[in-house]
């Protein structure tokens, strides 16, 4: 067992479980903390920096396993208690991935050969981060409180806006909870339908690149370690998820704002100062 690597996928799980529902890239993280620690080679870092996302969700599906099944329930017999619309959820998470899982199908290999590089990363850490000043600003008026109170239209919407994660240092969380307050849903909706909206697209993602590149996990040890990262993430995941939504009921995402643009002028400063290689 090589020490260091397991204790690097440690890392890897803990800044997984942290960042994967705040809008701040995930994504955009691990590639900048793989690169940094110089973690595997970049074809093993690259299948687990997507199969590791797998820990974090099931950490939403295990926090919010009620609300789910009756979203599912009501999708298939038209009945929940305590819902007016009790299919308007389920469709809504449907209407909503269809997107990206169009887009993240048919370019994931592409998006991973040409972005999948800390320059990358910076440029739109920064971008996101002036993107979510813009939005906190801007006056809006709410029209959907709950998660189950967004409309297909509101949901399409919110599915392309997720679309721009396939960008590393985008955000999905970032992308969809700042398209959502944007659309005039509530903080709490927002950040709530953007993890019930990472169930299928993450889950489908971290699937598929494990079957398509599962031939990089050559030993028993590459297998342990993906295994390890992926128990991090979940156990890190349970807490943060319940910290953001107590977050996000009394304060506003402007401080996510400066931790992205922070994070993205000290990896270009890195690379013109010290000479760190953003090319990746």
């Amino acid at each position: 067992m090589d020490i260091l690597l397991f204790i690097q996928s440690i890392i890897m799980g803990i800044v997984e479980g942290i960042t994967e529902f705040l809008p701040i890239s995930s994504t955009g993280y691990l590639i900048l903390t793989a690169d940094i620690m110089g973690f595997w080679t970049k074809e093993k870092a690259d299948l687990f920096i997507v199969v590791i996302q797998l820990g974090a969700i099931l950490a939403v599906i295990y926090n919010y396993w009620g609300r789910l099944w009756h979203a599912f329930m009501g999708l298939l017999t038209g009945k929940a208690e305590g819902l007016a619309n009790p299919r308007q959820l389920g469709l809504s998470l449907i209407v909503a991935t269809i997107p990206v899982m169009i887009l993240g199908f048919t370019f994931a290999d592409e998006i991973k050969a040409y972005l999948f590089n800390p320059y990358t990363v910076a440029v739109m850490l920064i971008i996101g981060g002036l993107l979510i000043f813009y939005v906190e600003k801007r006056p809006k008026a709410i029209i959907a409180k709950e998660a189950e109170d967004i409309s297909i239209k509101t949901a399409l919407m919110i599915g392309l806006f997720q679309c721009l994660a396939l960008i590393p240092g985008t955000s999905r969380s970032g992308s969809t909870i700042i398209g959502a307050l944007w659309l005039g849903v509530s903080r709490k909706a927002a950040a709530e339908f953007s993890f019930f909206l990472g169930i299928p697209v993450l889950i489908g993602a971290g699937l598929l690149d494990l079957l398509k590149h599962k031939d990089a996990l050559t030993t028993s040890q590459d297998w342990l370690i993906l295994g390890v990262g992926t128990l991090v993430s979940f156990v890190v995941a349970l807490w943060c998820i319940r910290w953001l939504v107590d977050w996000v009921s009394r304060r506003d995402f402007t401080i996510f704002a400066w931790l992205r643009i922070a994070t993205g002028v000290l990896v270009l400063v890195a690379a013109l100062v010290f000479g760190y290689d953003i090319e990746g």
